[in-house]
């Protein structure tokens, strides 16, 4: 178990909790979900509190009504590149990073099949929550903590979307593009004692499989491309597909 761990136990809503109790998970789930950001009085979402707090709802579903509010979407979903929103919906919601390329994949069709809704509803009601923090355990970020099931890349991968205690998640960039791409663990600055966590090659070459807008855009078609790009490029061509409108399919590394 981590320090992290032991100074920051678990929170849960407990059958007969105070009002305290109460307010105590209620800021947790808003710190949690809204990735530490500035809450004002007016951005409190009162009747899914009252809810809770008369039990008709339970914690999981405050987390989800707190996911689909209006307040999420301006944050990190209207602002953002795809990329990001998932990688952050994975670590508000579950706790942990996105495993890889082919979970990021599945969530970009899933909301492009489904909806939004759809999409904050595959990790809430999934059964990687459910066995984590069940209907009253406020979501944390757990895989930085020695669990089964979460290899030591994932371990990596969450510390590089963790800031400190008083950052919030309100940076557009995706950090986790090359990582993912590239099946590799990111480079780790903070804390950076004999990790191991650098990259150890970068002459590789990956294959970005993409579907993009054609130039006739008003027959609403799709064109599927490959470009293939080297690890320090990867990055910014991610990005630059995302600028465009476009949506990656694929990543993969050619040998």
């Amino acid at each position: 178990m981590s320090l992290w761990a032991v100074e920051n136990p678990p929170i849960e809503l407990r059958p007969n909790a105070t009002e305290e109790d109460l307010q105590t998970v209620i800021l947790a789930v808003y710190r949690q979900v809204l990735g530490n950001e500035y809450l004002m009085d007016s951005d409190r979402l009162t009747s899914a509190e009252s809810l809770l707090r008369n039990g008709d709802i339970t914690v999981r579903q405050f987390v989800n009504v707190v996911a689909k509010s209006e307040l999420y979407q301006e944050l990190f979903f209207h602002s953002s590149y795809q990329y990001r929103f998932i990688e952050l919906n994975c670590k508000h919601l579950l706790g942990r990073a996105p495993r890889d390329q082919a979970e990021i994949s599945e969530h970009v069709q899933i909301y492009k099949d489904q909806g939004y809704e759809a999409e904050i509803d595959s990790y809430i009601d999934s059964e990687d929550y459910i066995e984590n923090f069940g209907e009253n355990i406020v979501p944390y970020p757990r895989s930085i903590n020695s669990q089964l099931g979460i290899k030591n890349v994932g371990f990596n991968r969450m510390f590089a979307l963790l800031g400190g205690f008083a950052s919030n998640d309100s940076d557009k960039q995706a950090k986790l593009i090359t990582s993912l791409g590239a099946n590799l663990s990111p480079a780790i600055k903070a804390p950076a004692v004999g990790n191991g966590a650098e990259y150890g090659n970068t002459g590789k070459r990956f294959l970005i499989t993409y579907s993009t807008s054609m130039a006739a855009a008003r027959l609403n078609k799709l064109s599927k491309v490959e470009s293939l790009v080297s690890y320090s490029q990867m990055s910014q061509k991610v990005q630059t597909i995302h600028k465009r409108g476009g949506k990656i399919l694929s990543i993969s590394e050619q040998v």
